[in-house]
């Protein structure tokens, strides 16, 4: 391992999700492919906890948000259209050295001249543009009639239904459109594990507005998403807010906001939030053609929407939450024994199981009988973890690497045996404090469920 701290985070935390089914690399035993990542048990869970609490609070929270799903694959004159085609590149340099790809904009510098990171040479190709979108081909022939790409990003399809989604929902302004999908990029050079890679999943929103409105809106969205953050644990105060400023926004853009988090390999891009006036709407009119004006039928007027975009990376977001919940902390027993626990503090709402349930012994039938009946109880209302192998302290720091915020127990006292004060009862273990309460198997549903709401 490095003997840099950050350095040995990020790798404990890469082995961590490696060992107990976060992410996976992509055809693992054929060698991999680079910027490709599976992600195992745990990991979807975690995922698609995430998504779901991002729709509940954009989508189905709010009454001027709608969602949509577009498809993958689009006709190639959206690309033309929106300028993707011709200018949606990176600027790639070869080391004439080593033959190591970079993009140049991410080059090393010395004394004011760049260098290749891999083998520190300066003999360096001239930049030259790399458009960054997979191409395929839509039938029979492999013809520039057919050529489509991968979608490298999910905005276009809002914006070209923008007409459908309005008149079938029938929406005023402002409101939005929202969608979480797949996109693809074909990064010049992939790193930092999943924060940047070439499938990745994105949440975005078009957010339609008169363009009076569009600054105040930008600065509300700012708001909305930070709260987002800190409700799916990831503290305001890790998050950076940059003002991008004149110059280095995208021509298009009156206001762009750069949300960023404290990664251990530095600090990094999770969101934009953007005011992209009214360019896409405007490209796609003037390129198809069809009207996608909004009309205001109290004022009696048409006019092109302005739009505000809040457009943040569900793999990203996965990462920064990994990073954010990853812990360890020496703790010592009743017999002065200490070790070190691996946790992952997750926000109960986000954690992939929200509870192990544990007989004390798997030899004792009422003990696993109860245990069972435990988990059919809570498993219609939330993902739970039957677990009867290995001593309890091992079974716990399973679910403490897993992230799990609470394990219960079955035991003699649960059937009874020492007594009928405590019969149906349970141990409630909690994560973090590793403090335990017992808890009558009634309890059990209501306290938990109101504990990851």
């Amino acid at each position: 391992m490095s003997k840099d701290p950050a350095s040995q985070r990020m790798e404990k935390i890469v082995s961590l999700c490696k060992r107990r089914g976060f992410i996976f690399q992509s055809s693992e035993i054929y060698g991999g492919l680079n910027g490709f990542w599976d992600f195992g048990p745990l990991g979807v869970e975690l995922k698609r906890n995430l998504k779901d609490f991002w729709w509940r609070r954009n989508v189905r929270e709010r009454d001027d948000m709608v969602g949509m799903d577009g498809s993958i694959i689009m006709n190639r004159a959206v690309w033309k259209a929106s300028g993707h085609e011709e200018t949606f590149s990176d600027p790639m340099v070869d080391c004439k050295s080593c033959k190591a790809r970079h993009r140049a904009d991410q080059l090393p510098e010395k004394d004011g001249t760049k260098y290749c990171p891999n083998c520190g040479s300066r003999d360096l190709t001239e930049p030259r543009a790399f458009n960054l979108m997979f191409k395929s081909y839509a039938g029979p022939l492999e013809s520039d009639d057919n050529l489509v790409y991968l979608r490298p990003e999910t905005a276009q399809a809002m914006f070209v239904q923008f007409r459908n989604v309005l008149d079938t929902s029938r929406q005023k302004l402002p409101f939005g459109i929202a969608q979480i999908g797949k996109a693809f990029r074909n990064e010049i050079n992939p790193r930092n594990y999943i924060f940047r890679s070439r499938e990745f999943e994105q949440m975005e929103i078009e957010y339609f507005c008169r363009a009076e409105d569009g600054l105040a809106l930008t600065d509300y969205w700012l708001e909305q998403r930070l709260k987002f953050y800190e409700d799916i644990g990831i503290p305001r105060d890790k998050i950076h807010v940059v003002d991008i400023p004149d110059g280095e926004r995208a021509f298009y853009s009156k206001k762009t906001y750069d949300l960023e988090y404290e990664f251990p390999f530095g600090v990094s891009e999770l969101e934009g939030i953007a005011y992209r006036t009214d360019y896409d709407l405007s490209r796609h009119i003037e390129a198809s053609g069809k009207p996608l004006e909004y009309h205001d039928q109290e004022k009696n007027e048409k006019f092109v929407p302005h739009v505000v975009e809040p457009s943040a990376g569900v793999d990203r977001t996965t990462l920064a939450l990994l990073c954010e919940a990853f812990d360890e902390e020496t703790v010592t027993d009743e017999n002065g024994k200490s070790e070190v626990r691996t946790v992952l503090r997750f926000h109960p709402r986000m954690a992939p199981i929200k509870v192990g349930i544990f007989p004390l012994l798997k030899n004792k039938p009422e003990l696993v009988a109860k245990a069972k009946e435990v988990v059919a109880k809570l498993r219609p209302h939330m993902a739970v973890s039957y677990d009867e192998a290995g001593a309890i302290g091992r079974r716990y720091r399973r679910q403490d690497e897993a992230g799990t915020p609470f394990c219960v127990t079955v035991d003699f006292d649960t059937v009874g045996e020492n007594g009928p004060e405590k019969a149906d009862t349970v141990t409630l273990r909690h994560r973090d404090s590793m403090q335990q309460e017992r808890v009558s198997i009634d309890e059990l549903l209501p306290r938990l469920a109101a504990a990851i709401l």
